[in-house]
């Protein structure tokens, strides 16, 4: 290699690794040690809910396949419904919860929005409604289920508002 040259040449042991690595650690250039701390525990974070929702997908794959096999997926079975949607609101749950970590990430965000959380409690409460079986369950839970839900969406509207140019 020419003086002062310090790329790498191709048949350099391990060349192709350090280049695949690069965009990874220029992600850290001029963060501080605390953001690099935090832009660590993200992508840490990022990676278990990766894995969470592989296995969450795997296994809601397979639930499905057992249903249809075993000819447990009729209309008129509205509990095994119930079952499908709750574990389909799972992973959906995960994904957006990744997707705001994502954010994070990407530096269009320098914390997880308030916005963020409060949809994905929405989301929580979406879930919790499909899965509920209203036949057995007592009116109070279910005026406390809809009071949440009213709550969280009238913050989220209110945030989404205060998080829109020109407002202050």
């Amino acid at each position: 290699m020419p003086d002062g040259d310090t790329t790498l040449g191709a048949g350099e042991p391990g060349a192709e690794a350090r280049r695949a690595a690069a965009p990874f650690w220029r992600s850290f250039d001029g963060l501080s040690v605390y953001e690099s701390f935090e832009h660590s525990v993200i992508l840490i974070l990022t990676g278990l809910i990766i894995a969470v929702v592989a296995a969450a997908t795997w296994h809601l794959a397979l639930a499905v396949l057992q249903l249809l096999f075993a000819g447990g997926l009729q209309p008129e079975n509205q509990a095994v419904f119930q079952a499908v949607f709750g574990m389909i609101f799972t992973v959906i749950i995960a994904l957006e919860f990744k997707h705001s970590l994502l954010m994070v990430l990407a530096r269009q965000e320098s914390v997880v929005r308030v916005r963020s959380v409060v949809l994905i409690a929405m989301l929580a409460m979406v879930r919790k409604f499909i899965i509920l079986d209203i036949g057995e369950a007592e009116a109070n839970e279910v005026f406390a289920l809809s009071a949440a839900i009213l709550a969280l969406g009238i913050v989220y509207w209110l945030v989404k508002h205060q998080d829109q140019p020109g407002r202050t």
